[in-house]
């Protein structure tokens, strides 16, 4: 069969499945009109090639620093150099961790304690303390508020004090009173109720606020107090216009 009828056979006969086992696929595969016949994966080969990847990644590799310690036996010279440069990687980052994640909680102090603990704290490490007295509501209030801030950004320090112990006669009328602090200097503060967001502060208000001065990196995109201003402005504006426009109308019906 030449060249030429076999290339006049393929044309004239249907489209098949290239992949059939045919004698008449066999034949165009010898004349090169068809492509080598595909070989079905071995699904045991792949999972052997896929298991043999897998134990390629050290085991130390999924082990924490306690796991490392218990299992140093097993490993042979290769391992345990390797593996030593693997356990410091590791104590670097739970250090690095460590030190960010260093407070994570509204800590109580007192007075004397305020000179260490605030203005001589640690090196750019931003504080917050909050002056308070427990028979106001709104400092009650707060308090709540900067222990769940405190969870949130454990890099920053949040200490609570009673006012007494750090300020003498200190008036209520300046209660609560929110202190932020960096390397001895006051950043920020917020002085009283109104200053503190009102007595219907939401913890979202005052995580802004603390964000505004620095304090914490909030993910917060904008000041959720923004909108409740907007409607504040807008039904301002709008009480103005109707009072313009009944205004008018008094005038008009005073010159009929």
């Amino acid at each position: 069969m030449g060249d030429l009828t076999v290339w006049q056979l393929a044309l004239s006969k249907p489209a098949s499945d290239p992949n059939e086992d045919t004698e008449w696929n066999e034949i165009l595969r010898d004349f090169g009109i068809l492509p080598p016949k595909e070989e079905p994966k071995d699904e045991i080969e792949e999972m052997v090639l896929r298991l043999q990847k897998e134990a390629m990644v050290k085991p130390y590799e999924k082990m924490t620093l306690a796991q490392l310690k218990e299992a140093e036996d097993e490993f042979d010279d290769e391992d345990m150099s390797a593996l030593q440069i693997y356990r410091e990687k590791r104590l670097k980052e739970w250090k690095a961790l460590k030190k960010k994640q260093k407070f994570g909680e509204l800590r109580e102090i007192s007075g004397n304690q305020y000179v260490n603990e605030v203005t001589n704290a640690e090196k750019d490490v931003w504080v917050i303390i909050h002056l308070y007295r427990s028979s106001i509501p709104m400092c009650s209030l707060v308090n709540q508020h900067l222990s769940l801030l405190a969870r949130k950004f454990p890099e920053t320090k949040f200490v609570k004090a009673i006012v007494n112990s750090c300020i003498q006669h200190y008036h209520d009328n300046c209660l609560p009173t929110i202190f932020v602090y960096k390397n001895g200097q006051i950043e920020g503060k917020f002085i009283g109720i109104i200053e503190c967001g009102g007595i219907n502060l939401k913890l979202e208000e005052l995580e802004w606020k603390l964000a505004e001065v620095g304090a914490i990196q909030t993910d917060l995109e904008e000041n959720p107090k923004k909108v409740i201003v907007d409607v504040m402005v807008s039904s301002i504006r709008n009480t103005s216009i109707c009072d313009d426009t009944n205004s008018s109308n008094s005038d008009n019906d005073d010159t009929k």
